[in-house]
């Protein structure tokens, strides 16, 4: 929070909010089940209020992009982003041996050499966008067949003479090619070469970016409650020994009852695991809750 002054004077009881961060519980646990790497970027708010949207995302074993972190800042400065990747490495990326992919902005790096270790070796390791590398190459030397061979070198996955030296080159340089080549990333890349993922869903909220700050926060809080309850269901829906989960849960339930006599399942609430099942014998009716396993006929479902 910042002081509100009236000319030269501080305006007592009032503060201006400066910076934001935000995080949800279900992101914050979620991460933990995802990839160790962490792709970070910022997009420019329009509209009445300026600054920038910055977001961290993350991407799971089934190749889903779950967006972990998002801040609203007064631009894409170095105090920014160190504010931005210190919280973020407060609430969200708690273990070390991660990665962290970005542009090459400046402020970014500055931010990281800043963080006293917490995204440099060994703890984490700050690797670039080859998108990023290669439209920086192109925007100095004007020479589009060359821009394609650095793209293509940094992609390239086999250590040959040409990557080695390449490496030779670039050993001593600044950023060094471990940050740049997939060759030599000593697999923290996890194969991810570009910000895809992270402008993905800078795309996703750029109807938002006009909107104030609480309705930039509420609309992040929707999405993913969407994006959450969505993926929910369709774990739900998995498969089981080549049966849906629906399927596989009937097949439970009928392999219980299987001793009581032929049954069969009336209903099914996938939600809560609860069966309606009458017996072909008598026409009797039973719940059955898998969760707490309990059947009003006395018999307890394995």
């Amino acid at each position: 929070m910042l002081p509100v002054y009236h000319e030269s004077e501080e305006v007592q009881g009032v503060r201006v909010l400066h910076r934001v961060f935000w995080s949800f519980y279900p992101c914050i646990v979620a991460f933990r089940h995802c990839k160790p790497l962490v792709q970070v970027d910022g997009t420019h708010l329009y509209g009445k209020y300026k600054g920038a949207l910055l977001v961290a995302v993350v991407q799971d074993g089934n190749q889903n992009i779950v967006p972990i972190a998002f801040a609203i800042v007064e631009g894409e400065t170095a105090d920014a982003w160190e504010f931005f990747l210190t919280n973020l490495r407060r609430y969200n990326v708690t273990i070390d041996g991660v990665s962290i992919i970005s542009d090459r902005h400046n402020s970014i790096d500055a931010a990281i050499t800043r963080s006293n270790g917490a995204w440099s070796p060994p703890r984490a390791w700050h690797m670039f966008c080859i998108r990023h590398i290669g439209s920086n190459f192109l925007r100095r030397f004007k020479a589009p067949y060359l821009h394609k061979l650095v793209v293509n070198t940094g992609r390239n996955k086999s250590t040959t003479k040409t990557t080695k030296g390449f490496k030779s080159r670039v050993r001593h340089t600044r950023n060094g090619v471990m940050r740049s080549v997939l060759a030599f990333d000593g697999g923290h890349r996890w194969r991810h070469m570009t910000t895809n993922l992270v402008e993905r869903i800078n795309s996703v909220l750029k109807g938002a970016r006009n909107l104030s700050m609480t309705a930039i926060v509420r609309s992040t809080f929707y999405r993913l409650n969407e994006l959450f309850t969505r993926k929910s269901a369709e774990a739900h829906e998995r498969v089981y020994n080549g049966f849906t989960y629906s399927e596989f849960a009937t097949k439970r339930v009928e392999e219980s009852f299987r001793r009581a006599g032929s049954i069969v399942v009336n209903r099914f609430d996938r939600r809560n695991e609860m069966f309606e099942v009458r017996g072909m014998q008598d026409g009797s009716i039973y719940t059955v809750n898998l969760v707490q396993r309990y059947c009003n006929c006395g018999h307890v479902p394995k």
